[in-house]
């Protein structure tokens, strides 16, 4: 039997895991940033005809016991068309579930692929799970019916939507036929901007620097204290950012080199990362402690899926949702 696993960026694990002969693995994020358009991610798993060599197409993330031409110049549909069964590896993570539904609502429009579909249901994150669960673990099989293709596209079409109403909407109801995608959507929304004007990693950050961590290190890479997994630590820098270097700060002491350089600078900004030192405002301990509106002294301008919050526009989770 002829067996693709689809997943997110441990796909080279998974192929090294035996338990499949083909991985084909995502990259991208729809956690930061504006989501890409409909028609980017449909040119993404469509054939690469007309594709600009710039561009990147699915056919660039594929791994295993295949030769060049067995996906040159197919779609997605297509190349999974050559599989028994196609398998979905994604974790509990916010990223992966999301990746999850995107795909699943890809598929609706394929119907001779759906006996093929499978959902492993991992509820630990792959990035910390061992090479022998990976190889041996039991992990629970969903054969995919219509239930799951019309949960999954009913919450990528919520997420894509310019309010996050219809996601608010959505984790009232039963969601039981993808059952890892309601805690994710809960931790979506409790980036909203709270009571404070700051989501849950924003207001995490500023209670670990209250207590005495004073390195990126911590807020960064300790995931467990951090307590927050939405953001990989590239968004965390920019979170950092913003709540630093505004016009009224929560926390002082972020390297102002940082102002300066491209976020495309990796190098550059890790280092001055490194040689931050931060320390809470007063005014972050008012906001700490629920007395003061971060939002009201500094301006909020970035994405949740299809929401773009601003100042003028704001949307908040608390934890009803507020528009205000």
């Amino acid at each position: 039997m002829k067996r693709l696993i689809l997943t997110g960026s441990d796909g080279p694990r998974l192929l090294k895991s035996g338990r499949a002969e083909v991985v084909v693995f995502f990259f991208f994020r729809f956690i930061w940033g504006e989501l890409p358009t409909r028609q980017k991610l449909a040119s993404y798993l469509a054939d690469c005809s007309d594709l600009p060599d710039s561009e990147e197409h699915w056919s660039d993330y594929v791994k295993g016991s295949f030769r060049d031409e067995d996906c040159e110049g197919l779609s997605f549909a297509e190349f999974c068309a050559g599989y028994d069964e196609i398998e979905l590896w994604f974790d509990p993570s916010p990223d992966d579930q999301l990746f999850l539904v995107w795909l699943l609502d890809y598929f609706r429009s394929y119907p001779h692929l759906f006996s093929k579909l499978i959902v492993r249901l991992i509820d630990i994150e792959l990035i910390t799970a061992p090479d022998a669960f990976l190889a041996k673990g039991n992990i629970p099989r969903i054969a995919v019916g219509n239930a799951e293709l019309e949960t999954a596209s009913e919450a990528w079409q919520a997420y894509q939507a310019t309010t996050p109403e219809a996601c608010f909407a959505l984790i009232k109801r039963n969601l039981g036929a993808l059952p890892l995608l309601r805690p994710a959507l809960i931790e979506l929304l409790e980036e909203l901007p709270g009571p404070t004007g700051l989501g849950a990693t924003e207001l995490r950050m500023l209670e670990l620097v209250s207590r005495g961590y004073q390195t990126t290190n911590a807020l960064f890479y300790l995931r467990t204290l951090r307590g927050t997994r939405v953001f990989s630590e590239w968004e965390l820098g920019y979170l950092l950012e913003g709540i630093s270097h505004g016009p009224v700060p929560a926390l002082a002491g972020l390297d102002d080199e940082i102002k300066t350089l491209s976020r495309t600078n990796h190098r550059d900004r890790e280092t001055a990362y490194k040689r931050s030192r931060l320390s809470i405002t007063d005014f972050g301990r008012s906001v700490l402690r629920h007395e003061a509106d971060f939002s009201r002294h500094n301006p909020i301008d970035r994405w949740w899926g299809g929401t773009h919050l601003t100042s003028d526009r704001m949307w908040r989770w608390q934890p009803t949702l507020i528009k205000g």
